[in-house]
């Protein structure tokens, strides 16, 4: 019989996430819920159930049908969108099953038609009551199901059919799975595989701060009297103007984590395995356990369960004890054993499953602490087995042992993809094989690395060695053989893997049929940077000069092209921009490429056209590839460009293409519209003379490019230059819109100039084609008839040659290429400062900041230029702290994990700025002999570190203190990114950093070194453009329909990632808030809840995206009354945020306006005090003391004031506010005359006050008094600011008012195109930054 395991990887896929996504929350199918998202848990081997969609050869015939026909029957309708929403309620059409398992009474079970029988399996491996059973068969009337069938295709199955489990006979490989299954259930509570970074696990907190789950315990707490009772100051170091940065609270201690002991030992017999006898009577292996009470006792694993024999550690004898305890299940056994594991293990089940899944299931990617307590090393023997056995992945569980990964990742990419069914499918494979090479590579460099591997080239030295293991091919990131000596040698060799990775990524993007890359991960561990690739079938067999038969090995000096490459490439030439181009051979004969000439195409022993070496498939940039006799243009050589780079491969990003050819783009419609207008003034005149002489004074191209380069339109009178115009900021040209206004008649002209340009490029008439001849030109388009720019990849490669006949076209290309580099560092490092000066942009610490600049486009190497920028910006103080220091953790970031070796310098990194030297040889460097690292003192570590960031970032720094000193950075927010950026896990404990007499760390405190890994994130497209859609109809205003679309998007996501993904965890926030704004908070509170948790399990528990997920989580408990839960929460997103920046960001002034007013609703003035006056504080210096946000801060001290009685600040305040309204939106505005009504009640309470006093003083204690109305705020009025600073606004929902806000909405636009209006509200326009992250 086939085992119910993970046999079977294609199987799972369906687990039918749809159910979760909607009926998660409601109880009824709790139990089944639970189960379905925590296959982790049930499957034997620890591993997700569905390991791979294709298994290798299709070993599994069947299930691929399955899996086909599960979708079979949407596939009549999926092909046209109106019906995408059937394919999703087909599955829903659910029924009920009875169960009947060996020693319980029979339960119902909510199944769905295209689940497999294997499901209901895993969801009886997770149930509280039937968990410890993992060998049994399912029958229906006494037939046995087979596992792979599909519940609809099963005779006689039915709403109310009774299943019954039956207990099946063991088989070795059905022995281990039960052990480790055991094993898993007892581990289940654990946190420890989420230390260290095993089986996908990671860390969650949240349930810590909300005692449990959310959801009941609104229902539970929502008493009148639950103010009294909530003790709300906060520890000593969250408070405003604290200099403590404690780091162990960032992982406060789980009660559930304290392990409840059911065994001392479980682990493999030293008897194993049974001899030749035993195995005839049936024995398949021996345990050796301890139980709690100290009894130590030796099992044999049999065909027909487990039982106690006579065996001790020094004696063999394998007869039955006497009782022997035979049980079918371990636990069973164990429980009449041991009456501590009795009842531990039922307390730990039911712990277990009251977990929200969410904390339980497996991760897509493994995500890393960087800081662990010291967790005691028990004995595990699964653990101990995994390690020392030959696996290599989870191969005994795949038939067919080693998976063949090329074989996997590329019948992906072959599966049909016509309607939506079979693109989820596609997806969810691709997704699925992705997600497991990456775990399997990144295994295999750290075995690698950690010397466990077999080199193929064993007798080359050390750095030469390439490696094979479990089908995957590794190599070191250094210069083998001389091959990048032209390019910077091993500088060069350490940025080829990145490139190519990009160069995949893109290619993999376009997705064209028949053009195949490979399943490339970079994995840097221990200071060497490893590749791992899949293997192509047949090249080892090859000499690589026999294979290749496009492309060139040399680097251009030998090149040759094949017919079916240029046609399958040329199909990706219009999406990467890639020009079609000749280069000539060592024979001076021309050959065609359509990618660099480092693309080599092969074709694998199974057919297939493979693509590999993608390092250059992005133009060179040339601000860092200084070239002999090519000036730059001034945009550049004002900022110090081009500067000499570490090596010749510097690549713009493909961000950076995009934005370009979109800001040419408008450009070419500004040109061809502007032409138009003067023929059409010509046209009275009759003169017909070529417009472009009047567009710009100067005919030549170069002129016009200039001014092109500068002001985004060639105005009449010459190159206007806009850059100058509005307060020296470049404005961006892609925001055109100012233009719009400038130009008049423009948007007419623009839709002119489309009707010219025909479909196919072909004009209507000559004066029209010359219209769009000249623009083309202007913009350096290589068609001469429409807008397209391509950049052809081999421009300044050393050693590539051109034929003469394409002169001209290189010398655009060259220009091009000036002009790609001129912009960016004229429009997209202005457009990114800018963008944090008016805070659309605001990152919290290298990694988001790193995001920030590559959305952009920018190169983290353009550090220093952003920097310098940054100084020379006139509102700097407003870019100050948060700005600087970013930078700087990331500059020292990079410094510390780009030397050439960096495993010698991972040690005194620690030291960086702890000045102190010690000396500590706890760590054995890859070579052996270069312990030179040793000795380094932290003087000549900053010395390195400081000639790093001039060479790489052309940026000073000055020692560890003076750093620390002047960018007012925080040691601990340096600790936190360098051990995040090069893999160290510390010690989770307080640090002294100031100690001039003991050093700050000591070896002890070093736990672990994990890989940093880069992988491609393959995407789920169809959901995606669900939620964008989603996200459009919000922003217009559509919110039921937004809702239903992003509902939509989430089962989507869901159906392609499983349950747990960044782009869900987005999903679930923008639902949350949609559900908060429609009135619905406990909906609203559940799914924010989900995508915190999904937060801190996939980008870590203290990303600012788990901050901001946090704060919003604390604003639906609020609503919800659930008042110290909402503190809480806002507590921890402080400390995190103190940890991650520092208190100085403009973030921290919503955060502090938060707790402050959640303060004040709970009558804590003083406190509520300190944390608002911080926020304006901020706010004044980040927004600028007339800023509106400045006025609200001032209008919430005020309030707090009132509440106090203290109307003299409170109207101090007050008057503050008005004045900035007045000044901003004019008397009339309603703001303005809500705060002047305000002050007039303020002015009539204190008086009254005044006149008590006065009445008190003049008649003593026998004075009638007035009695005063003091007003505690009422939690609607808290409720309504708190909405207010987080930027949600409440529609109510009658059509007229909608319209009124629609008209709004577009106002609001408009002027704030126009810069005239500061943002109100933190993002009034329906929250834009819940857009899903770029990778």
């Amino acid at each position: 019989m086939v085992s119910k395991t993970d046999d079977i990887p294609a199987s799972v896929p369906n687990c039918n996430p749809v159910d979760l996504a909607d009926d998660a929350g409601d109880g009824a199918q709790d139990s089944k819920e639970t189960s379905k998202t925590s296959l982790k848990e049930s499957c034997g081997c620890g591993h997700s159930a569905d390991t791979a969609m294709v298994n290798g050869d299709g070993a599994h015939g069947p299930t691929e049908e399955a899996e086909s026909r599960q979708d079979g029957n949407s596939e009549a309708d999926g092909g046209e969108d109106s019906n995408e929403q059937e394919v999703i309620v087909i599955q829903d059409t659910g029924f009920t099953v009875k169960i009947q398992a060996p020693g319980t009474e029979p339960f119902d079970l909510q199944v769905s038609p295209q689940e497999m029988v294997q499901e209901i399996h895993q969801v009886l491996m997770d149930r509280e009551d039937t968990c410890h059973r993992t060998c049994f068969s399912l029958q229906l009337d006494g037939n046995v199901l087979d596992n792979f069938a599909e519940l609809k295709s099963i005779e006689g199955l039915q709403e109310g059919s009774l299943l019954k489990v039956v207990e099946e006979p063991y088989t070795v490989r059905e022995a281990r799975i039960h052990v480790r299954h055991i094993r898993d259930l007892l581990k289940s509570l654990d946190p420890s595989d989420a230390y260290n970074g095993v089986d996908c696990n990671s860390l969650s907190f949240l349930s810590i701060f909300t005692d449990g789950d959310l959801g009941d315990s609104g229902k539970r707490k929502k008493k009148g009297n639950e103010l009294e009772q909530i003790d709300c100051t906060p520890p000593e170091h969250i408070l405003p103007g604290s200099k403590e940065r404690p780091l162990v609270p960032l992982q406060p201690q789980n009660k559930d984590w304290k392990p409840m002991q059911c065994l001392k030992v479980l682990t493999m017999s030293g008897w194993n395995p049974p001899p030749g006898n035993r195995k005839m009577h049936g024995d398949l292996m021996y345990l050796y356990i301890v139980t709690v009470e100290e009894r130590h006792v030796s099992l044999t694993a049999s065909t027909r369960g487990f039982y106690l024999n006579q065996s001790t550690t020094y004696t063999f004898n394998p007869k039955p004890a006497n009782p022997s305890f035979l049980s079918h299940s371990l636990v069973e056994l164990l429980s009449q054993i041991s009456p501590a594991f009795k009842k531990n293990f039922t307390a730990l089940q039911k712990k277990r499953v009251q977990r929200h899944p969410f904390e339980r299931i497996a991760t897509p990617f493994q995500v890393y602490s960087w800081t662990a307590p010291q967790v005691d090393h028990a004995m595990d023997c699964v653990r101990a087995e995994d390690a020392y056995t030959s696996r290599l992945g989870y191969e005994e569980h795949i038939p067919g042992q080693t998976r063949d990964w090329n074989e996997e990742l590329q019948t992906t990419r072959e599966l049909p993809r016509k309607n939506l069914p079979e693109r989820l499918l596609r997806e969810r494979a691709i997704f699925k094989v992705h997600s497991d090479f990456a775990a399997a590579a990144t295994r295999g460099a750290m075995a690698v690395i950690d010397g466990n591997v077999m080199a193929i080239n064993p007798g080359e030295e050390t750095r030469m060695q390439m490696f094979i293991w479990n089908n995957i091919f590794f190599s070191l990131g250094f210069d083998v053989r001389d091959h990048y000596r032209e390019l910077g040698g091993d500088a060069a060799a350490h940025a080829a893997p990145t490139n190519d990775l990009n160069g995949v990524r893109a290619y993999g993007a376009v997705d064209v049929e028949g053009l195949y890359t490979l399943g490339t991960v970079v994995v840097d561990y221990r200071g060497y940077r490893v590749t791992a690739q899949s293997i192509i079938p047949g090249i080892l067999e090859r000499e690589q000069e026999q294979s290749v038969i496009y492309g060139s090995i040399d680097f251009g000096k030998t090149v040759v092209s094949h017919s079916k490459y240029l046609e399958l490439l040329e199909k990706t030439s219009r999406p990467l921009k890639v020009q079609r181009h000749n280069v000539l051979n060592e024979k001076d004969d021309k050959v065609e490429l359509c990618s660099s000439v480092e693309c080599k195409g092969i074709i694998g022993n199974d057919g297939r056209h493979y693509i590999l070496d993608l390092l250059r498939t992005f133009p060179p940039d040339l601000n860092f590839l200084p070239v002999d006799g090519e000036e730059l243009p001034p945009e550049s050589q004002r900022q110090g460009f081009p500067r000499q780079h570490r090596h010749r491969l510097a690549c713009l990003r493909q961000e950076l293409i995009e934005a370009f050819v979109e800001h040419r783009y408008l450009l070419f419609m500004k040109m061809a519209a502007l032409q138009l207008m003067q023929q059409k003034a010509n046209k009275d005149t009759k003169t017909d003379t070529p417009a472009i002489t009047e567009t710009s004074d100067t005919p030549s191209e170069k002129a016009v490019k200039e001014g092109e380069e500068n002001s985004a339109k060639p105005a009449t009178n010459g190159p206007l230059d806009l850059t100058t115009t509005q307060n020296g900021e470049c404005k961006n040209p892609l925001e055109g819109k100012e233009l719009e206004e400038s130009i008049p008649g423009l948007a007419q002209a623009k839709e002119l100039a489309e009707t010219l340009v025909g479909e196919d490029g072909s004009c209507i008439d000559p004066k029209s084609r010359e219209v769009v001849l000249n623009a083309c030109k202007a913009v350096g388009s290589i068609s001469n008839t429409s807008f397209d720019i391509r950049f052809n990849p081999d421009i300044f490669s050393p050693g590539v040659r051109f034929p003469d006949d394409s002169a001209d076209d290189v010398q655009k290309q060259k220009q091009l290429l000036k002009d790609a580099a001129a912009f960016l560092v004229s429009c997209q490092v202005p457009s990114l400062v800018k963008d944090c000066l008016d805070h659309s942009a605001l990152p919290m610490d290298g990694a988001t900041l790193t995001e920030a600049l590559r959305q952009r486009g920018i190169n983290i190497r353009y550090l220093g230029s952003v920097l310098e920028f940054v100084d020379k910006t006139p509102a700097k103080a407003q870019l100050e702290h948060f700005y600087v220091s970013n930078r700087n953790h990331h500059f020292l970031n990079c410094f510390l994990s780009s030397f050439p070796d960096a495993v010698a310098h991972l040690p005194p990194d620690e030291l960086v700025s702890r000045r102190k030297n010690r000396k500590r040889r706890n760590r054995v460097p890859g070579g052996g002999d270069n312990t030179a690292w040793a000795s380094l003192t932290p003087n000549e570590l900053w010395k390195n570190i400081a000639s790093e960031a001039q060479s790489y970032y052309h940026f000073t720094i000055q020692c560890a203190d003076q750093v620390v000193e002047k960018y007012g950075l925080q040691k601990i927010t340096l600790l936190r990114e360098i051990s995040v950026k090069t893999g160290i896990q510390i010690l989770i404990k307080e640090y002294n950093f100031d100690s001039r007499h003991k050093p700050a760390f000591t070896e002890e405190d070093i736990l672990n070194i994990f890989p940093v890994v880069k992988h491609v994130n393959p995407k789920a497209s169809d959901a995606f453009h669900f939620f964008q859609s989603g996200q459009a109809k919000v922003q217009q205003g559509f919110l039921k329909e937004g809702c239903e679309l992003i509902n939509e998007a989430l089962n989507l996501f869901n159906n392609v990632y499983g349950a747990m993904h960044v782009e869900i965890c987005a999903c679930l926030r923008l639902l949350a808030r949609l559900n908060y704004i429609m009135g619905d908070h406990p909906e609203a509170l559940s799914n924010q809840q989900k995508a915190v948790l999904m937060s801190e399990r996939v980008l870590g528990i203290e990303h600012p995206n788990t901050i901001q997920e946090y704060m919003h989580l604390a604003l639906y408990c609020f609503a919800n009354g659930q008042l110290s839960t909402a503190l809480k929460l806002l507590y921890r997103a402080r400390y995190l945020m103190l940890m991650v920046t520092g208190e100085d960001h403009p973030e921290m002034a919503l955060l502090d306006s938060n707790i402050g007013l959640v303060l004040h609703g709970v009558m804590e003035y003083d406190l509520s005090l300190r944390f608002l006056e911080n926020a304006l504080t901020i706010n004044t210096k980040y927004h600028g003391p007339r800023s509106l946000k400045v006025a609200l801060s001032h209008h919430l001290v005020a309030r707090v004031y009132e509440s106090k009685a203290e109307f003299r600040s409170a109207l101090q305040h007050e008057k503050e506010g008005y004045t900035i309204y007045k000044n901003q939106m004019g008397e009339g505005h309603e703001k303005t005359k809500e705060s002047s009504e305000y002050l007039k009640y303020l002015t009539q309470q204190a008086v009254a006050l005044q006149r008590t006093m006065n009445e008190i003083y003049k008649n003593g204690s026998n004075a009638s008094i007035m009695p005063l109305k003091f007003t505690a705020p009422s939690m609607a009025s808290v409720l309504e600011q708190l909405n207010i600073i987080n930027g949600i606004i409440f529609i109510p929902l009658s059509q007229k008012d909608l319209e009124n806000l629609k008209a709004e909405v577009q106002r609001r636009q408009q002027l704030q195109e126009l810069g005239k209006i500061e943002e109100t509200t933190e993002d009034s326009r329906l929250e834009l930054e819940d857009k899903i992250p770029i990778d």
